[in-house]
């Protein structure tokens, strides 16, 4: 059953909007509460692809690089179990669900969006695990084990962020799709994986690529 209140959150930006719960394709452990295109019966007026434009609702979809870096977390479980955890940028909310599934001892879901705050704290409750939030990454609660981030890469400004992340935590796990070669000297590339968005936006192919880096120290 979805969340009134994301629902109504969701026809702010777009009136003939719904949600529904599905398992993304690339995680189908996590249920989440996202877009469902049946709702829309032909293309966007003008008017609602003005106001989806000027205020998109990115909590309503699982991104590729999210569902990455998700089922990375449930299959390497001793990248989180016992530990503290920040995941920065959560949106849907997929990733900091995977890590408190796959036994972290606290996990923080840090996102500038409130709606994508509310859309984690309901996805979390739908899947049985309990998350804190966190509106401000500069504003962090204390100290932690572990940064995880997925889609912050989208506007390379978000490149300043990294070192921030490094210099956080002992480890860093970093999930994206939009940088072919992020070059950074504190991140290696781990691993690869694929994945589409869901629902699916039919994105260039190579943006269901989705490449894992580290920085620091961590399970291997």
């Amino acid at each position: 059953m979805t969340d009134p209140s994301l629902h109504q959150r969701l026809r702010q930006t777009l009136p003939r909007g719904r949600l529904a719960v599905t398992r993304p394709a690339g995680c189908p452990a996590i249920a989440l509460q996202l877009f469902d295109p049946a709702a829309l019966e032909g293309p966007l007026s003008h008017d609602e692809a003005q106001a989806v434009q000027a205020e998109p609702a990115y909590w309503s979809f699982c991104w590729a690089s999210g569902q990455v870096l998700a089922q990375y977390l449930l299959g390497n479980p001793a990248w989180v179990a016992g530990k503290r955890v920040i995941d920065v940028g959560c949106g849907s909310g997929v990733v900091a669900i995977a890590a408190a599934l796959a036994g972290a001892r606290e996990v923080v879901a840090c996102d500038l969006d409130d709606g994508a705050l509310a859309a984690t704290a309901a996805n979390a409750a739908l899947n049985g695990v309990q998350l804190h939030l966190c509106d401000d990454w500069r504003a962090r609660p204390g100290a932690f084990d572990l940064v995880t981030a997925a889609d912050v890469l989208y506007d390379r400004d978000n490149l300043a962020l990294l070192d921030g992340f490094a210099d956080a935590a002992p480890a860093v796990l970093l999930a994206d799709s939009r940088i072919r070669d992020l070059a950074h000297p504190r991140y290696a590339l781990m691993t690869e994986g694929e994945a589409r968005t869901w629902p699916d936006l039919h994105e260039f192919e190579e943006f269901n690529r989705v490449r894992i880096y580290r920085a620091g120290v961590g399970a291997l």
